[in-house]
């Protein structure tokens, strides 16, 4: 099905033929990849999702309707330039509002308290340029981005999650952050109306000489991606198509899954596009990294090199 690569030497490197390289996820894991993946001489494009629901993209979404930033905002922040400008620009972006007066005389649901100041800038944009894909334009344009930033779609949708239990949690946020139902498993994952793919994220997936598919937390920031009309049969399209799979399982999303597991969910909604290699960890995180994780309820992803491979 098909190769397995362990134990990546680091810094990882790129082949020559490697040019035009996609990341396609959201979140922290795209922006782990980007962050090692821009500083190697390659045309570099980050297609991201934008469905979350949750913190201050949600409270964007729901108060403005603009489409949910913080996924774009965290892989412009690791695409940024290395210059003094770059630097403050990065803080800026991740600058969060917090310790709001208790006294103050504002509407709680307005507040600023909890916004992130990337996310407020990047939908000022929005607004001003007219629409999304501007934005990210214009705003890694400013960040002396090595790179560029695509939204996979532009459609207003949510994401939902049908549990084995039968129940159906709506909305990125309730799938992210279990707070229900935490015994039943994911059956699958849906969007709750179709949405129409970017001409960018298609032309950017179908003409890749390598896409790489996370890391990410796989029910809510990578296979929303693949749920957009038309995005699977552009990856297929492309030379190359990698799976990143995460170090660590999720509490309520990916309990107890092996490397395989994550493997074969993948491929349920990767199809037609299939993929060329897998990559996996099979070192050790320290004590302390495992005991932070442990509270969270997550666990290293255990690896069958063999089992993914067949």
């Amino acid at each position: 099905m098909a190769n397995v690569e362990t134990d990546p030497p680091i810094p990882v490197r790129i082949g020559p033929r490697a040019n035009r390289v996609v990341v396609l996820g959201g979140g922290t894991g795209s922006h782990t990849a980007l962050t090692g993946l821009r500083r190697h001489p390659i045309d570099l494009t980050s297609v991201v999702s934008v469905m979350d629901s949750g913190g201050s993209s949600g409270r964007l979404r729901d108060e403005y309707g603009f489409l949910p930033p913080g996924d774009a905002r965290q892989c412009l922040v690791a695409l940024a330039g290395d210059d003094e400008k770059a630097a403050m620009l990065r803080a800026v972006f991740t600058y969060r509002f917090h310790g709001a007066r208790p006294d103050a005389d504002t509407d709680g649901a307005r507040s600023l308290d909890g916004h992130n100041l990337g996310n407020l800038f990047i939908s000022a944009l929005t607004d001003i340029t007219g629409s999304v894909e501007n934005a990210y334009a214009w705003a890694g344009r400013l960040l002396g981005a090595r790179g560029q930033v695509i939204p996979v779609t532009t459609s207003n949708v949510h994401l939902c999650a049908k549990l084995n239990d039968g129940h159906v949690l709506v909305g990125e946020a309730a799938i992210d952050v279990r707070r229900e139902h935490m015994d039943a498993e994911i059956d699958h994952v849906y969007l709750d109306h179709p949405a129409y793919p970017t001409v960018s994220a298609l032309h950017a997936l179908r003409t890749a000489d390598l896409v790489v598919i996370g890391p990410g937390d796989l029910y809510t920031s990578i296979i929303p991606n693949l749920l957009v009309d038309g995005i699977t049969d552009a990856i297929a399209q492309a030379q190359n198509r990698v799976f990143v799979v995460n170090l660590m399982t999720k509490a309520g999303e990916s309990d107890n899954f092996r490397a395989s597991t994550f493997v074969e969910r993948l491929l349920d909604y990767l199809q037609p596009a299939v993929l060329d290699a897998v990559l996996v960890n099979t070192q050790q995180p320290p004590v302390k990294v495992l005991q932070r994780y442990a509270r969270e309820g997550a666990q290293p992803v255990e690896v069958e090199a063999d089992v993914i491979e067949s």
